[in-house]
């Protein structure tokens, strides 16, 4: 009987599978020492050398890779995925979310299902708890995102950024064409496509959004 050739690459790759896997596991119980708490550390994975502050708690299938770090008393999971993405102090990453690269999450920001973040930065305190996109965005403080909200950032050639102000509502289903603008305070009704910047206080809705009020009065 002829025997079976072996290629030297996987026995290369199985040691260094198994050292990766040793890595991993001595620095989640090195985490959970240092007062994380990992639900189920046999469906999480967690890259070695991952920062995770205090009081944090990672559940089940979720994923931590990259040059990623997260501050103390987040909630993580289950099945999230977060890729060089760096988190504040109390976050919540919900079900199914995905952070993606150069996502930078300030304390206090909620983040729900299915929720995914790329190349942004979300203020403190704000909001967007369901089925939303938000990529190339730089979201200011205690704002909130309504579920299906996209930030379309490509137009087929360029990668374009959206700039929400503090304390702005954006109604569900708003699709924010980029690059734009939404002022400080400035409420976008549901279902509305934005095209054009928004000035701080002034109402939109609509398809196209159109002006329901003047800029900073009537709410």
């Amino acid at each position: 009987m002829p025997t079976k050739s072996v290629n030297p690459t996987d026995d290369e790759a199985s040691r260094r599978f198994q050292q990766d896997l040793e890595a991993r596991t001595a620095h989640a119980a090195s985490l959970a020492a240092g007062g994380v708490t990992i639900v189920d550390p046999a469906t999480t994975y967690i890259e070695a050398g991952i920062e995770i502050g205090s009081g944090s708690i990672i559940r089940p299938n979720t994923t931590i890779s990259g040059d990623s770090a997260i501050g103390e008393r987040c909630q993580i999971g289950p099945n999230a995925v977060i890729e060089d993405s760096r988190l504040d102090d109390e976050v919540m990453v919900g079900p199914f979310c995905h952070l993606r690269a150069g996502a930078r999450i300030e304390s206090g920001v909620e983040l729900g299902n299915f929720v995914e973040v790329k190349a942004s930065r979300i203020g403190r305190g704000t909001k967007s708890h369901h089925f939303s996109y938000i990529g190339d965005a730089d979201i200011g403080e205690n704002v909130n995102i309504g579920a299906g909200t996209v930030t379309c950032n490509y137009d087929g050639q360029d990668k374009h950024r959206t700039v929400i102000e503090d304390g702005a509502f954006i109604g569900s289903d708003t699709m924010l064409v980029a690059p734009l603008r939404i002022g400080r305070g400035a409420v976008t009704g549901a279902g509305s496509v934005v095209t054009k910047d928004v000035a701080a206080g002034e109402q939109v809705a609509g398809v196209p959004a159109k002006r329901l009020n003047k800029s900073g009065s009537d709410g």
